[in-house]
């Protein structure tokens, strides 16, 4: 008379647990179901997954030696506009100094000319003077004489 409650839900049809053919198809359905998803869905997404972090990788390896590159890109040409600055430099201090050597030279010959000139001109001066007292000496003398004969008179 005395029955436990686990007695109960066994001898019970429709309960819990029925110990009928349900529980092992259900089971049985439910491999299937998975075996299923798993050659249908997962399979092909885990590939994908996978396929996606292979490229992600391999572009994360190509940006990091593109990086690499364009350093090393980087710091060759600040050497090279380093060198080329230099002898842009140079350069332009040669062509200052031979610039300035040459307009001192332009500037001595110029005082040379105007040396010349000077002397030239000092030259012709006193012919020039001296034409003039030439010229000027009959017309004293005969203002002399003019002078002396009124002075006379």
């Amino acid at each position: 008379m005395m029955m436990s409650v686990g007695t109960v839900w066994l001898a019970e049809a429709g309960g819990l647990f029925d110990l009928d053919a349900t529980l092992p198809l259900m089971a049985i359905q439910f491999l299937v179901l998975v075996a299923v998803l798993n050659a249908v869905f997962y399979k092909p997404l885990l590939r994908v997954v996978d396929e996606r972090e292979e490229y992600i990788r391999s572009n994360q390896a190509q940006a990091k030696e593109l990086q690499a590159k364009a350093a090393e890109l980087t710091r060759q040409y600040d050497q090279e506009l380093a060198v080329a600055r230099r002898e842009a430099q140079k350069t332009l201090s040669a062509a200052q100094e031979q610039a300035k050597q040459e307009s001192q030279a332009q500037i001595r010959v110029a005082q040379q000319a105007a040396q010349a000139q000077i002397a030239q001109a000092q030259a012709d001066l006193a012919a020039q003077q001296a034409q003039a007292l030439a010229q000027l000496e009959p017309q004293v003398q005969s203002l002399g004489e003019a002078i002396l004969a009124k002075l006379l008179v």
